[in-house]
């Protein structure tokens, strides 16, 4: 399959290297970074408040329109149109980019783009950058990079200001600070951003307010820009971003050098598969008719905006997700967040708990699919776990992503990982010898009796005795088991004849 490739000619896919992966491998499991997080009760109320607001306008733009289904449909089949012909694509809008006085550039993973855009900014002679948010530097760590190449990245978007003046990391793909209310970022502001009022309140225009003071000097001083992008046209080869704070237009105009980062999944074949996007995405993510600001540039006009543009295609790990037939389908993501915004666990955990920068459903999916899993002990291997399989993320998504169908393919390849087996697996394997053999069932069925007694009177079972208590400590750990029948369906049947 041919693939991403880097400024030689070279047409072949590169290895995936897991080296470079940035921010997508955690060190915590879920399970256990989950407990912590479901102890803060002050999250749980901002998360419950943010995300139910956000669903009550989502459902009330959506049902402005008659035809949204199929406007889902469409975007499925466009994205669809896009995995099957992402080589041809990719080439196509290098060509129209590099035609109109762009430059593009490849990058294998996290630690090729690092380093790229960072020779990119030093070339430039500039100390700083303002950033437009972007989930692409977020997944390779850009701003980690730059900052040890001694450049400093500013982040314009609000909520993203928010997060790293608070020392922070994102939990959410749209708002990255659901978790802060409004009095806890005056409290950042007042602590970490220079010059402001010591009488600051937390009215929400005025912390906008004092947001927009600090940044509009970094936005006249700064020469270069870094951005990820929404959307990239192949037949034209334009890029958009959209947002709702007017920072990204400042950041995509003021700056003589732009520099936007994108995953090799983001292409739209023409103008008018954008348009269905354009509907699609503000509703989903905002809750929104349109986007207050779309921003689309094509390459680079003289004496207008950037004179110097760049634009970095990422890999990592997407060609190999993009070589599994199912899977695939998971890069149809266009980030709007609809799911996590549905989701009963990430409603309660918050997007930490993920340890990743793609937190929520489709988040257990996409993660460990870009990264692989390693064994039981990755952190990745628990992401596909972290869901009900309700199915509210599929009945949301605007590309009609199955993402419970791919959470259960996830949880097999977790499975298949191990290296060495683990109390489930030892279980899932005895529970297969029973129930291959209608002797070897009939007599588990006699054990029964033993699970009465652990239940006395109570008819619970809140404990088990070594072994079990090993392959069952997850359950029992947090509910009781029900006390087995005192009558088996078989010695029903054979009691009564069969019910007759």
């Amino acid at each position: 399959m041919p693939a991403v490739r880097d400024d030689s000619r070279d047409t072949g896919l590169p290895t995936h290297s897991p080296a470079g992966q940035g921010h997508l491998r955690g060190t915590t499991s879920f399970p256990r970074a989950a407990r912590t997080e479901l102890a803060d009760t002050q999250l749980r109320r901002n998360l419950g408040k943010a995300t139910g607001i956000i669903r009550a306008k989502r459902a009330g733009v959506v049902a402005e329109l008659e035809d949204w289904e199929d406007l889902r449909l469409a975007g499925s089949a466009i994205k669809a149109d896009v995995m099957a012909r992402l080589p041809e694509l990719l080439e196509q809008l290098e060509e129209n980019v590099t035609a109109r006085g762009g430059t593009v550039h490849w990058a294998r993973d996290a630690e090729e783009a690092n380093r790229i855009v960072t020779e990119l900014v030093r070339a430039t002679g500039a100390d700083e950058v303002v950033k437009v948010k972007s989930m692409a530097t977020q997944e390779t760590g850009l701003n980690e990079a730059l900052e040890a190449a001694g450049i400093a990245a500013w982040e314009t978007d609000l909520a993203e200001l928010i997060v790293q003046l608070g020392h922070d990391t994102p939990s959410h793909i749209l708002v990255p600070a659901i978790h802060r209310n409004r009095s806890e970022i005056r409290e950042i502001f007042l602590r970490e951003m220079p010059d402001v009022d010591p009488a600051l309140s937390d009215d929400p225009r005025a912390l906008a307010m004092a947001a927009r003071a600090h940044l509009r000097r970094k936005f006249l001083s700064a020469r270069v820009a870094v951005s990820g992008a929404n959307f990239a046209v192949a037949d034209t080869g334009t890029l958009a971003v959209v947002e709702s704070e007017g920072n990204g237009r400042m950041c995509l105009t003021l700056p003589r050098t732009l520099i936007t980062l994108m995953g090799v999944e983001k292409l739209v074949p023409t103008w008018s598969d954008l348009e269905v996007f354009l509907q699609l995405l503000p509703r989903s993510s905002t809750g929104e008719r349109m986007n207050p600001y779309t921003s689309t540039w094509t390459g680079v006009t003289p004496g207008d905006g950037p004179q110097e543009f760049h634009l970095v295609l990422l890999d990592n790990g997407r060609s190999a997700v993009l070589a599994d037939p199912d899977g695939r389908a998971a890069l149809h993501c266009i980030r709007c967040s609809a799911c996590l915004n549905v989701c009963p666990v990430y409603e309660r955990v918050g997007g930490h708990a993920y340890g990743s920068v793609y937190p929520g459903p489709i988040g257990a999916v996409l993660t460990p699919m870009l990264t692989g899993i390693s064994g039981a002990d990755d952190p990745n291997a628990s992401l596909p776990y972290a869901s009900s399989l309700c199915g509210a993320c599929f009945d949301a998504c605007p590309v009609r992503i199955d993402i419970p169908n791919l959470l259960v393919q996830q949880r097999a390849a977790s499975v298949e990982s191990h290296t060495r087996p683990t109390a489930q697996d030892l279980a899932m394997k005895a529970a297969a010898v029973a129930m291959t053999s209608a002797g070897r069932f009939r007599a588990a069925e006699k054990g029964l009796g033993l699970g009465r007694l652990l239940a006395g009177r109570e008819g619970r079972i809140t404990s088990l005795p070594w072994p079990a208590s090993v392959v069952a400590s997850h359950w029992t750990g947090a509910r009781d088991v029900p006390a087995p029948p005192a009558e088996t369906a078989r010695q029903w049947w054979e009691r009564t004849g069969g019910g007759a």
